[in-house]
């Protein structure tokens, strides 16, 4: 199924750009928080935590949320790059 992601940050116009600093350094307990929603609405604009169901866990950072998914930016180690993403891959997740 595909969703209806917007497309990644353009040069200009009114998509909401990354956070200005990195997420916080310390990754949380993975039961700290945990939340089990179809959306991630609740974290829009918020450092959120993310375990996917394959191992993966990164910060993420939402500023679009569509039914079954979301799009913003994931932290890459030193900068945030834009990432769109399916709750259904989504094992857990904690905004802070």
């Amino acid at each position: 199924m595909a969703y209806n992601f917007p497309p990644g940050p353009p040069g200009g116009g009114n998509f909401p750009g990354p956070p200005p600093g990195p997420p916080p350094s310390t990754i949380p307990f993975r039961g700290f928080q945990q939340q089990r929603f179809s959306s991630f609405r609740p974290c829009l604009f918020r450092n959120t935590f993310v375990w996917l169901r394959n191992g993966n866990q990164f910060w993420f950072y939402p500023v679009f949320v569509v039914p079954g998914g979301a799009s913003g930016y994931r932290w890459t180690g030193n900068r945030w790059r834009f990432y769109a993403l399916e709750i259904r891959r989504v094992e857990h997740f904690a905004c802070f």
